[in-house]
Parts: structure tokens; sequence; C-alpha cells
């Protein structure tokens, strides 16, 4: 029975000196990461975090976020990583909606800090990381992330639970209404990193870097994966340098890079040419698909790199990735279900569908989370129980799939747009529109057309050669039905993103 803090325990055993973890300037090697999460697991206990609690860190990436996530695990808690960028109600929302027991946070936002706490009846204590400039006033105890460190043994606590315990919270983004928990046993966890590990061929020698928030599952899985295999992992704190990261990739020997299409969108912008990047054995994406025109320039900005386009959803993990020998066959896709799981299409009626039919995707696997924290309306809309018991998760997205079984993605099923009476999906229009040169972002959506019902909005980021409302128009007609070409372009200099670097819609118009 593997449980989460085990990629840690097991790597520390097997190589000790090794480094796990470079961040903040600094190299940790496992044993180290491995004693301070021990350290701060016996204060967490000692401070009235019990198996089943829920611990909420409140941090930017940092070493002390890495330790925090295992020290929750090893006291038998569940953690839940909150960006760090979070605003107060938000923030408020999600301690009180999990009922955290303990909240890990920057000693810089005492102010903040101490409004939450007196806002969250739940709360047994607190943890603060780095130097206060005034001291955090509570009721209840406030330590110091350095004072565990000093105070507190190395060794590991007695282990608790099993692996049908929860690991973690992550909550969803939200952009439509209050965020929502997705629960992650132990056994979920495990699951989605080992098929992760077995498609991405990791070894020991991978060196990942991450610049993705860790409250963002695809940046706090490059954190578990790299240690469960015992690889060395590179944290940034974010991508808002990116001559900083790749001059982090070159001088650490990087090899395995993740991004999603807005990080690549910039970087196809730059001259790469003052960095050396020859270790790079493998590229990530997910979030959001990379059009087709972007993946063709990620290979040329990348020769030596194998990239792995692949999809997924929180409430999975992983579901798809296109294994990279197919990429040129068919580059609009994104692959074929992970190890160890099965995908097929339904329609509305939950008929299954074939080849060349537009669907909802459903998912079967060990993967399939176990639902909404406290939220049966939600879960049961979105998960079901499947053949033989195993759980199945409706994913909320349509696809075709073609003749060979590889899936395309089409569109939000709430992201549709009817225009004229027909379906357009703004994936298609917006792929399209990638073509044009010097397009770095697009989002295409429906805006109230009294006469059309909705007509088509393109709103894109140009950064390269002048660009003009009616060159784009002219390009749609070439390339796209006319029912699906926009009535309407808009350039700006950005678009909204989520915390996880995905184009937010909610709100554009």
């Amino acid at each position: 029975m593997e449980m989460v803090q085990d990629f840690l325990e097991q790597s520390a055993a097997r190589t000790p000196e090794k480094v796990a973890l470079v961040c903040d300037g600094q190299r940790l090697t496992y044993a180290t990461v491995e004693a301070m999460a021990n350290r701060m697991a016996q204060a967490l206990r000692e401070h009235g975090v019990r198996p089943g609690d829920r611990v909420a860190l409140f941090l930017p990436n940092s070493i002390e976020l890495v330790a925090g996530i295992f020290a929750v695990l090893k006291a038998g808690g569940v953690f839940v990583v909150v960006n760090s960028t979070t605003k107060r109600d938000k923030l408020v929302y999600m301690l009180n909606n999990c009922r955290a027991a303990a909240l890990v946070g920057l000693a810089r936002q005492a102010s903040l800090l101490e409004q939450v706490m007196a806002e969250t009846p739940s709360l047994q204590a607190a943890i603060v990381v780095g130097s206060a400039g005034k001291a955090l006033s509570s009721t209840r105890p406030v330590l110091t992330f350095g004072e565990i460190q000093e105070c507190y043994p190395p060794e590991s606590l007695p282990r608790t639970g099993n692996d049908d315990d929860l690991a973690c919270l992550i909550y969803t983004s939200g952009s439509t209404g209050e965020p929502k928990g997705v629960m992650s046993a132990h056994s979920n966890v495990v699951f989605a990193a080992s098929s992760i590990i077995s498609y991405l061929q990791n070894t020991p020698d991978d060196i990942v870097i991450n610049a993705l928030p860790l409250s963002f599952d695809y940046g706090l899985y490059q954190l578990l994966m790299t240690f469960k295999f015992g690889g060395t992992l590179v944290l940034e704190r974010s991508f808002a340098y990116p001559a900083q990261v790749l001059k982090r990739m070159a001088e650490e020997r990087v090899t395995g890079f993740p991004g999603v299409p807005t990080v690549f969108a910039l970087l196809l912008q730059m001259d790469l040419s003052p960095y050396d990047l020859s270790s790079l054995r493998y590229i990530t994406n997910t979030a959001a698909a990379l059009p087709p025109s972007h993946i063709l320039q990620i290979r040329e900005k990348f020769p030596q790199a194998t990239l792995y386009s692949m999809y997924g959803l929180t409430e999975t993990k992983r579901t798809l990735y296109l294994p990279p020998e197919q990429l040129d066959v068919r580059p609009g896709s994104v692959g074929i279900a992970i190890p160890g799981t099965r995908v097929w299409l339904e329609d509305e009626a939950g008929n299954r569908l074939g080849p060349g039919e537009v669907g909802e995707l459903v998912i079967q696997g060990r993967h399939v989370m176990q639902g909404y924290w406290e939220n049966p309306e939600a879960t049961a809309a979105r998960y079901r129980e499947g053949e033989g018991g195993e759980r199945i998760c409706y994913s909320g997205d349509l696809f075709r799939m073609d003749e060979e079984g590889y899936f395309y993605f089409v569109s939000r099923k709430d992201d549709i747009i009817k225009s004229r009476g027909e379906k357009v999906a703004p994936k298609e229009v917006e792929s399209v529109l990638y073509a044009l040169p010097g397009v770095a972002e697009v989002a295409v959506i429906g805006v109230p057309d009294p006469v059309l019902g909705e007509a088509i909005k393109a709103i894109i980021v140009n950064m390269g050669a002048e660009l003009s409302e009616r060159e784009v128009i002219q390009h749609c007609r070439a390339h796209l039905e006319d029912f699906m070409v926009p009535q309407i372009v808009e350039f700006r200099d950005e678009l909204p993103k989520t915390s996880s670097g995905k184009i937010k819609k909610t709100g554009l118009s």
C-alpha cells in the first residue's frame, strides 16, 4: 500500500544525499527535505492536527511549501495548497469550507493572516514563514517555520491511515461560482503519478523545472512525480521572468519542462539562442490544447526535445496524452487514454458514440477522484458509478474521435457559441487564428446579437507583424465555413488569465 508521503520517504531512503530540490538559491538533498517535513509534522501534530484534518498552505512556490505538503501527509492530514495571490474573501471561504485545522502563511502578510484567523473558527494553530514586520497576534498558537526546524525532532511520526484516505483537496478556480474542493485520495494520486511517469519514461536522472504554482494540480504533480521517481526538481516562483527561467534551465541542465499554452506563446516570441537547452529531453503541455501551428513552432524551437500534448482536468488529474510519434500524423489530437484507464464519448441521452461524432468525454479509472468536498449535488452531476463499481467522471468537455481512436478537443459544453442557428466551437476558430503570423493569444467568444443570436467575437493579442481586422476576417473566410467567421475582431495588449495560466473567458465581452 503506497501513500503519497512515501514518494519522499522512499527516495530519501534510497538516495539521501542526492539533490532533491533547487529553490531560492538553495540545493536541498532528499535527507534534508525529509527531516524538514518530519519536524513540521511533529509540530502540526503537537498543535492539534489529527488524522484527516485539513491544513491550508497559503504560500508561493518555496522550500517551505514543499516541506509543508509532505509534513501534512506525515501528520496524517489532508493538504490544501492555496494560491498565494488569493484574496481575503476567497481565502476565508476556502478555509471555512474545508474547516482547516491549521494555516501556514507568510510572516509579511501578518495583518491578512490575523483577519483570516479571526474569521475561521476551526483553526487550531498557524505557522508563519519568514521574518515578520509585526508579530502575529492571535488567541491560538502561532509558530514560525524557523523555530520548528530548530526545536522539533527530525524523526518520522508513526504511520496512520491507508490509501483510501484523502491526501489533498485541490480547489478548482471557480470561474463560475464558488470554488469546489476536488477530493484526491492517496490511491488516486499514486495511480495518476505512476501512469504519467510511465509514458513520460521518467528516470532518476531527470531534472524537472517547474514555474507553475503548486496550487495548480499540473504544477503540484511536477513535485510529486519527481520525488516519486527520485529525480531533481528545480522550483521557480513563477514564469513572470522568462529569461530567468531559461537561464536556470541551462544552468541546471534541465531535462523536463512542463508548460501551458500562454507560456509557450511567450517563448515563441523570444530568441532562445543565448540559452543552452541541449539537455532538454521532453516538454509537456496541458491546461488547454495547443493549436497545431504552435506545436509546429515549439518543435522548431526545441528540436531535440520530445513534445507531449495532453489533456486533463482536476477531477481526474490527467486523462489523455498523444504519443509523440503521432504528432506529425495528427497534430490536432490530444491523444488516447493514459495507461491503465478508459475513455469514451456519450451523447446527452447517454448513448456511446463512434468515430466522427461529437459528444462528452467520459473517463473511468483509478485516477477518477472522490468527488467535491461536501458538495453532493455537484458530485452527483459529475461522478457516477461505472461497471464493476469503479467511479466514472463526466468531463463536461466535448470531443470527437477519429477512426483509430484518437481524441480531439472540440469545446467546453457550456462554451459552444450558437450563431445563425449553427453551433460553433471556439477552439476551431482559435486554431485558425493562431496560424496568423504574430498572433500570440486568442479568445473567441459569443456576444448577444438580435439577428444572429450570438455574434462571434475574436479578441487577439498580436506580438508580431501589424494585423488589421480586415486581414483577420479574410484569413478566417479562407479557412472556415461562413457561419464560423468572426463578425467582430478586437486587438488587446493582454488577455485575463486564471492562476493556472489559462486564458479566462469569464467576463470577456
